[in-house]
């Protein structure tokens, strides 16, 4: 049995930037409501 959730079934978020949807990842399932950012590159660009 594998475990955890399918990629598919990760929840997304549009960036508010770029407005491209990007996908859960584990390393922000600490902060996941404050992630607004797809990427370093459009954090920066959104300053």
């Amino acid at each position: 049995m594998p475990k955890g959730v399918a990629k598919a079934n990760l929840p997304t978020k549009d960036c508010v930037v770029c407005k491209r949807p990007f996908s859960w990842r584990k390393k922000w399932a600490r902060d996941w409501p404050q992630v607004i950012y797809c990427s370093q590159r459009c954090r920066r660009s959104a300053e």
